[in-house]
């Protein structure tokens, strides 16, 4: 594996930054136009397999806490795996988290997305 580069958050593909901007906005039906219709995405501990399931992830995720979030930090790891570090500060058990989203690509789309510490 290469070892990831720091980059300016502007450097992230555009099909990434642009599932930043509407997951952020909690706009799930445009966030979901980043991903191949069989994309693949883990957060807390669960997948989620395909279009619909990725859907009902993006429409619920979050939804239960008060939270704002800042882009801290990208990498790029090679033409096909990015990162991008977020930071959430609210009302969820810790109240601070920094998550980071390890994108896989598949051409121009997301093929997989996994979220965690």
């Amino acid at each position: 594996m290469t070892t990831p580069t720091g980059i300016r958050p502007d450097q992230l593909p555009a099909t990434i930054r642009g599932f930043l901007t509407a997951h952020r906005a909690r706009e799930a039906d445009v966030a979901l136009r980043a991903f191949t219709p069989t994309a693949v995405v883990v957060d807390e501990g669960r997948t989620h397999r395909g279009t619909e399931e990725i859907r009902r992830f993006l429409s619920g995720a979050g939804a239960g806490f008060s939270y704002t979030t800042e882009l801290v930090g990208a990498e790029r790891v090679d033409d096909a795996h990015w990162v991008a570090t977020h930071r959430l500060e609210g009302d969820f058990p810790g109240g601070v988290v920094d998550l980071r989203y390890r994108f896989t690509m598949d051409g121009d789309l997301v093929a997989g997305l996994v979220i965690a510490p």
